[in-house]
């Protein structure tokens, strides 16, 4: 267990250290967009919802994947430290995974939250409730590092006599996405299906934003160059994490109007 393993990422491409100046830009935005929806809904009091607790998660979740993964690959390619213990690839490994696996399931529970919303509208306090958010968080956390151990583990049972050579950026390896469509054919008229999409629009553009790439890199997998795989599954890593503060942002009113009330709050205070 004590050789190195030699993360190569990029092949032939010259000037590629802009796109990792780039991603640099990219993690910085992301560490501040995702600070400030926490902010804002930790200092707003009716910010409290079940939802904006999914929301908080997805916005700690989305900081700290970034944390785990950005720093390390620019350390790897702006600083040209290739090389890396086995042990700790496999750690780096695990974080990453967990990680970006806590983002999938967090999308769940806002898919569940917007199911809710759109099937039982009347009854959607009583049915989307602090409990039942709680109760997913303590679920599919433990999942995810259960199932990143096992894979992980079952790492450390293969042989890698014949090459150390990792050819990627790092140590890698929907159903009720559906249930949202067909609530929405369910609504009758015409006019509460438009208004209905509207309050999930926000959510489903995540989906896309997150899953797309991925189900695209796997099913064309042994077509695709490696570099074209890297640049799709680093993009796919560093994105969705910056693009979701954004689009809660301008989605979503009552975090808007928190943000202006904060905003004057702080301007009267600062006046007197």
């Amino acid at each position: 267990l004590g050789f190195k393993d030699k993360e190569i990422g990029f092949i032939g491409i010259p000037n590629i250290r802009y796109y990792f100046v780039f991603l640099c830009f990219i993690y910085i935005f992301s560490v501040v967009g995702n600070s400030l929806v926490m902010i804002v809904i930790i200092l707003d009091r009716m910010l409290r919802s079940p939802k904006y607790i999914a929301v908080f998660n997805l916005a700690l979740t989305d900081l700290l994947s970034s944390c785990a993964l950005v720093p390390k690959v620019l350390d790897i390619s702006l600083f040209n430290h290739y090389y890396i213990s086995y042990n700790n690839c496999l750690t780096f490994m695990f974080f990453c995974f967990t990680l970006t696996s806590m983002q999938a399931f967090n999308l769940v529970v806002l898919s569940f939250d917007r199911v809710m919303a759109i099937m039982y509208p009347l009854h959607y306090q009583m049915r989307v409730s602090h409990k039942v958010i709680l109760s997913f968080d303590c679920f599919f956390l433990p999942l995810a590092i259960t199932l990143t151990l096992i894979a992980v583990g079952l790492l450390t049972r293969l042989s890698f006599c014949q090459s150390v050579i990792i050819q990627s950026y790092y140590c890698d390896h929907g159903p009720i996405y559906c249930c949202i469509g067909y609530s929405l054919s369910k609504i009758s008229t015409f006019r509460e299906r438009v208004k209905a999409f509207k309050t999930c629009t926000g959510h489903l553009s995540l989906v896309a934003i997150y899953f797309l790439p991925i189900i695209f890199v796997y099913v064309f997998w042994p077509v695709i160059h490696p570099n074209a795989r890297i640049i799709n599954l680093s993009m796919t890593s560093v994105m969705p994490p910056m693009l979701n503060p954004i689009i809660y942002v301008l989605q979503t009113q009552e975090i808007k109007e928190s943000l202006r009330r904060l905003m004057k709050s702080r301007v009267l205070h600062g006046t007197v």
